[in-house]
């Protein structure tokens, strides 16, 4: 017996030692606001580089730094004063795009600049009547997709493959369930990867699924998913970080405590629950701690990071969206760790591991460096 209780005893010191040594290695990040230039709502980011970093949001508003966010310039897109920018691409410091949202379908546009925002070109108007563009991702600087939701159970996706113009691919998209949309929250409903991988995480349906192509958009197959949907419910947020790893965030935007979140291993195939991170509100943006796949080594210049399964999550606390709490997992959603004092940010996003940053409320901007 009493062999048994020292057994027992010393098994229990072991794991709380583990514990301890582990929790001992958990990186803080560290924290540290920047000035934009603005007071209005930033939505979505975009890191080219530890450097040069793209943001946009209301009031037809963008913000650039070339100097790792030690200064911004902001800027108002000409006759765009009166929408909102729900994504943004950056390519270079001279190189962006922007996707514009409004009250109407022809609200709905695409702009790029060649010049550092000083002039900006629009590439794309809508006139679909009862679209609504929630989100767009590329593959290279001239080829990438825009999502819409459904329209009389069609997708209306179109696609660009020059960076100049874009051209429908609705007759390739699987039919829409009933009323099914996705989340025009921080630009991230939709995830590209390699040079012909995308996904796309929907909801507002009786089933919240994954639209994933292998070829570019000219095939696509849908998979169903674990997480809760309805009319304000579903996946808002994806991002994969090769062809068969993802991440996948989501819940009711009408419910204060409904995050969840899901890991898949087989390219969106299937999708498995995690733990629920410690968040207020649908899971409103995730990213990848291990950042843009855009350099030499595949991401941004440097080798592999230790934080291969590290991602952070910014959430939605209030029915309108009011403020987010944020939180992080250095193993894929397994354990989360609270981001203490990060409130109010809409969209994050990294460079590498040293150089993310949220944005959000009032021109927020925070850089989150682990």
């Amino acid at each position: 017996m009493l062999k048994s209780l020292l057994a027992f005893l010393l098994i229990g010191l072991s794991a709380s030692f583990a514990f301890a040594q582990k929790a001992a290695t958990i990186p803080v990040p560290t924290l540290t606001p920047q000035t934009s230039g603005t007071t209005q709502l930033l939505i979505a980011v975009s890191p080219v580089s530890e450097n040069v970093v793209w943001a946009a949001g209301t009031g037809g508003t963008f913000v650039v730094t070339t100097d790792g966010g030690n200064t911004w310039k902001s800027g108002v897109v000409p006759s765009a004063n009166s929408l909102q920018f729900r994504d943004v691409q950056g390519v270079s410091d001279k190189v962006a795009y922007l996707m514009a949202i409004g009250n109407d379908a022809p609200s709905f546009r695409i702009y790029k600049t060649e010049d550092g925002g000083a002039t900006w070109t629009k590439q794309f108007q809508n006139e679909l009547k009862g679209a609504f563009y929630d989100c767009f991702a590329f593959w290279t600087p001239e080829r990438g997709i825009t999502h819409s939701d459904s329209v009389n159970g069609v997708f209306p996706a179109i696609r660009t493959t020059n960076g100049t113009t874009w051209e429908s691919i609705a007759a390739n998209m699987p039919p829409a369930l009933p009323g099914e949309a996705s989340f025009s929250a921080s630009g991230t409903c939709i995830a590209t990867e390699g040079l012909n991988n995308a996904w796309i995480t929907t909801g507002g349906s009786t089933i919240a699924r994954i639209l994933a192509t292998t070829d570019g958009g000219n095939t696509w197959n849908s998979y169903n998913t674990p997480l809760f949907s309805s009319p304000s419910a579903g996946g808002v947020s994806v991002a994969f970080r090769d062809s068969l790893n993802g991440v996948l965030g989501g819940g009711d935007l009408s419910n204060n405590s409904s995050a969840q979140f899901a890991t898949s291993s087989d390219g969106g195939q299937t999708w498995t629950l995690t733990t629920t991170p410690p968040v207020s509100g649908a899971i409103f943006c995730l990213a990848l701690v291990r950042g843009n796949p855009h350099g030499p080594n595949g991401y941004d210049g440097e080798p592999p990071s230790p934080y291969d399964q590290a991602v952070v999550v910014t959430s939605e606390a209030e029915p309108d969206y009011a403020s987010g709490d944020g939180a992080w997992s250095p193993d894929n959603g397994q354990t989360w760790y609270a981001l203490p004092g990060v409130s109010g940010y809409w969209a994050v996003a990294f460079a590498n591991p040293h150089a993310g940053w949220f944005v959000g409320n009032n021109g927020q901007i925070l850089k989150i460096s682990f």
